[in-house]
């Protein structure tokens, strides 16, 4: 056979194996019949946006391999007691609301906990001043990760903070978003190792070609610190000047049985990609959570029962997606919703519109200014059918709002990493927190109703006044929204 019919014949057995694997794939048929026509259209081009962005990794033998080391690890070294912390007791919930805790836990999964005390924590340099103060408290270790860690003003003071407890033999480990940090310079890693900090990489882009392909898509979106295995944080903000400065947002400072979840899930990571541990489980996840050199600022909520749930592509379910759809669908009352980014998949959409023409109180918050040309006009794209259904809409001034939350009927709130749009809930690896609990959520309400003192509500007539130009260029935008 001559090599120029080698290549045709190659690429043509490619697209052939890519038509079977979208056709035998579990995913939606109009996502699956987009792919079709595309590699059918442009079939080089075609197949290459198919291995970076249309592969659906969601099967369990998948993620099975993919986190065995940490699962053995584990398996053959935790006793019944860590089990049971990270198995949780869901009898401390609400009964209507015990479904919802049995959806996101599961094998390698966190149930609920209780007896946490909580800070929510609505303003940046609030966050900073806990976070470094909390660093230099820390006895034995520091788990940190992050999606963005900046070398602004904010990161270096941050990244001195941790080398200084390097240096006097605490154990700092740090797992950081590679991908997302390339305009990082090396250097800002380098000056960490030599002081002692265990740097891992989430992703290694001149790992194998193939991988390169298939994996550059995905970002590890979460933000999760563990110190001496009883402080953790976890939440919206990253390591960057304009989440203490400029943005509002909203993050968690936590002590308690919950900081388990959060240690768990980091470990996890850590292994999975590449790091390597000095010691058993038992040293990672104390008998006890509280301390008497505890702080407790003023505010804090005390022993609260809540949930932190990881979710990453090549999980077996989409269960941070799963948990937007529960409590949409099972609101009786209201629930309120703060997003950046709302670009919902066609299922969370379909449930807010069914929960809203229901006489559910449905609010969504958004930013008034997107931080980027594209996410605005997409966001925007969905006014009009949300508006239509009844469903609220705010934009939010005073500087864009990153806070990924909801309220619901009194009792049910969440503050995580996922923003309500596709890369989020079934591209990314996230973890949210679930808080089951009435001054909680009445807590959470009394900072959505601030927001909303400086937000305009958005009505249809105002849709209605939009250019026609405008509009095009919106529904332009949503058509590759699910990517963005």
């Amino acid at each position: 056979m001559s090599f120029s019919l080698f290549i045709p014949i190659l690429i043509a057995l490619i697209i052939i194996g890519a038509f079977i694997l979208i056709l035998t794939d579990d995913g939606d048929a109009d996502r699956k019949l987009l792919w079709l026509i595309t590699i059918s259209v442009l079939p080089v081009v075609g197949l290459i946006l198919y291995l970076m962005f249309g592969i659906n990794y969601r099967h369990r033998k998948y993620f099975l391999k993919k986190h065995k080391r940490y699962a053995d690890w584990f398996a053959q070294r935790s006793g019944d007691r860590i089990d049971k912390l990270l198995r949780g007791d869901e009898s401390m919930v609400e009964d209507g609301y015990r479904p919802f805790v049995k959806l996101l836990a599961g094998k390698m999964l966190p149930g609920v906990t209780d007896n946490n005390d909580v800070e929510i924590i609505t303003y940046g340099p609030r966050k900073l001043e806990a976070l470094l103060n909390d660093i230099r408290q820390a006895k034995e270790y520091i788990h940190f990760q992050y999606y963005l860690f900046g070398n602004d003003v904010s990161g270096q003071a941050v990244k001195e903070a941790l080398m200084t407890k390097a240096r006097e033999g605490i154990k700092v480990r740090i797992l950081h978003e590679n991908v997302a940090n390339y305009d990082t310079k090396r250097s800002f890693y380098n000056e960490m190792r030599k002081a002692g900090v265990e740097l891992v990489r989430f992703y290694n882009p001149r790992f194998h070609p193939l991988r390169i392909i298939t994996r550059l898509n995905y970002r590890n979106h979460r933000k999760i610190v563990v110190i001496d295995g009883r402080i953790g944080y976890t939440g919206g903000m990253n390591i960057k000047d304009r989440y203490f400065t400029k943005w509002r947002d909203t993050h968690l400072r936590i002590i308690g049985p919950a900081v388990a979840s959060l240690q768990h899930i980091f470990l996890d990571s850590w292994m999975t990609s590449g790091g390597e541990l000095d010691h058993n489980p038992e040293y990672f996840f104390p008998e006890e959570y509280h301390s008497s050199s505890d702080v407790t600022v003023p505010g804090t909520l005390i022993n609260k029962p809540m949930q932190i749930t990881p979710d990453e592509p090549d999980s077996s379910w989409p269960r941070l997606q799963f948990a937007y759809l529960w409590a949409i669908q099972h609101a009786r009352d209201y629930i309120w919703i703060q997003t950046p980014y709302f670009v919902p998949p066609e299922s969370v959409l379909e449930a807010l519109k069914t929960s809203a023409l229901s006489g559910v109180d449905v609010r969504v918050m958004v930013p008034a200014e997107s931080e980027n040309f594209f996410m605005g006009p997409a966001v925007k794209s969905y006014y009009k059918e949300c508006l239509k259904a009844g469903i609220k809409i705010y934009e939010r001034g005073g500087g864009f709002i990153h806070s990924k939350t909801f309220v619901a009927d009194d009792y049910l709130s969440s503050v995580g990493t996922a923003n309500i749009d596709n890369r989020s809930l079934n591209i990314n690896y996230e973890v949210n927190t679930y808080l089951y609990d009435k001054e909680t959520a009445l807590r959470c309400k009394e900072i959505f109703m601030k927001d909303l003192e400086i937000s305009e509500e958005i009505k249809f007539q105002d849709w209605e006044h939009i250019p026609v130009g405008r509009k095009i260029k919106m529904n332009i935008i949503r058509l590759f929204a699910s990517q963005l």
